[in-house]
């Protein structure tokens, strides 16, 4: 019973996080939530969105550990999106499977409390800042996808 406040603190925080990007539009977002609809929130200096197939992402998160961050999907469009930071430059730009957005690219967002329509945090923003390592997660998407180093079973 204890640990449903901070389950639920933790969610918050990671709502608060994701209001805190937005510089222009807060008061548009919490309306937007409010009435049970996505709001375009843009990464800004705070993160770029890569997009990436949802059934690719799902076993990709598998392997990420701590290199883990925020990963948006929407079901209908078997898309998902990963929030990485924003000094990405070209790291991923020769892995087909991924597509980095500019700053001033809106993602549209459902809250970190509750799915709405067919988008759901698969990872929730958890109030801390941290995102997908992009080092990490084009390994995960590259040849042969991502393996832990043979250095670990030892």
């Amino acid at each position: 019973m204890a640990t449903q406040p901070t389950f639920l603190a933790r969610r918050q925080a990671g709502q608060d996080w994701l209001l805190s990007c937005c510089t222009s539009n807060r008061t548009a977002v919490v309306r937007a939530w409010e009435a049970e609809q996505l709001a375009p929130i843009y990464g800004g200096t705070n993160w770029r969105a890569v997009e990436a197939p949802l059934m690719r992402s799902v076993e990709a998160m598998k392997g990420m550990g701590t290199a883990l961050g925020p990963v948006l999907a929407d079901v209908s469009s078997d898309q998902a999106w990963w929030l990485v930071s924003p000094d990405v430059d070209d790291i991923l730009d020769d892995i087909r499977q991924l597509r980095v957005f500019g700053a001033d690219w809106p993602l549209l967002c459902p809250p970190v409390l509750y799915p709405v329509g067919e988008r759901v945090w698969l990872e929730r923003p958890d109030g801390s800042g941290r995102l997908t390592d992009p080092i990490r997660l084009g390994a995960a998407f590259g040849p042969g996808g991502f393996r832990i180093p043979t250095e670990a079973f030892v």
